[in-house]
């Protein structure tokens, strides 16, 4: 008999996360090595357990099923199964070369075609081998072919009136619920309802780097980034705004700013 299938689980919905799990007990081949409550743990946990297969929630805060996969270290990729409560997404899975997709609530059969399709794989070595550079590369070229243009300006209403703000004027965007205070270079402060994660696709990577869960900040105005106890940090702005760095981008902030 040949070994069994080490699965991880990644959803930040509870109810989704033990359905799923349930279903994976079910299967005598199956073994579960772990479950995520949101990207940032999937990461640690796929390079933690080395699984053959991880199943993530293709839409999740913070970083979503396909930014864990660009975090991951090539050498430490399993095959990929997104889980998906939209059909839209379904395509784009195996857009991005994903060894299936299963979309919510999953069907135990559905889920049995993606466990062996995933043990098909495995069987073929040469193939798991070229698995992280297909996906890696397979997301570049999603991500770039499905791009909306980059937002300029952004229109805020003001009871009877709409205020353009430009985007190269935006110091800072912070997340607080459902509302995103926008901060401009002039300290002019402005509401919207919006989603950050959405409006973050919007805005040019170059101009904009996320801080944390709910904090974009321009580049540009970053003045000096302060380490503090406990190795985290702190981003202070040309317009004297402190903003905190959480531990998940503190990496990405040392890459990108850091460094010479």
């Amino acid at each position: 008999m040949s070994a069994r299938l080490r699965v991880v689980i990644a959803d930040d919905e509870r109810p989704a996360r033990s359905f799923l799990l349930a279903l994976l007990r079910a299967f005598d081949d199956v073994a579960v090595v772990g479950e995520a409550t949101s990207g940032k743990e999937a990461v640690s946990l796929i390079e933690q357990e080395r699984p053959d297969l991880a199943l993530l929630d293709w839409q999740m805060p913070e970083l979503d099923g396909i930014g864990v996969v660009r975090m991951l270290r090539k050498d430490r990729m399993p095959l990929i199964a997104f889980v998906t409560a939209h059909d839209e997404y379904a395509v784009k899975a195996f857009e991005v070369n994903a060894v299936d997709y299963l979309l919510k609530p999953v069907d135990k059969p559905r889920l049995r075609e993606t466990l062996n399709r995933a043990q098909e794989r495995i069987e073929h070595e040469e193939i798991v081998a070229e698995q992280a550079t297909r996906v890696t590369a397979a997301i570049e070229s999603y991500e770039a072919a499905t791009r909306p243009p980059y937002l300029e300006r952004i229109p805020i209403r003001q009871r009877e009136e709409v205020v353009i703000v430009p985007v190269q004027q935006i110091a800072c965007i912070v997340a607080e619920g459902e509302l995103l205070n926008i901060t401009t270079i002039r300290n002019e402060r402005h509401t919207i309802n919006f989603r950050l994660k959405d409006l973050e696709q919007r805005l040019d990577p170059a101009r904009f780097i996320r801080l944390g869960r709910g904090i974009l900040a321009n580049v540009d105005l970053i003045a000096k980034v302060n380490v503090m106890p406990g190795g985290t940090h702190v981003a202070v702005l040309s317009t004297g705004q402190e903003l905190t760095i959480s531990r998940l981008q503190s990496r990405s902030i040392r890459e990108r700013l850091l460094k010479l």
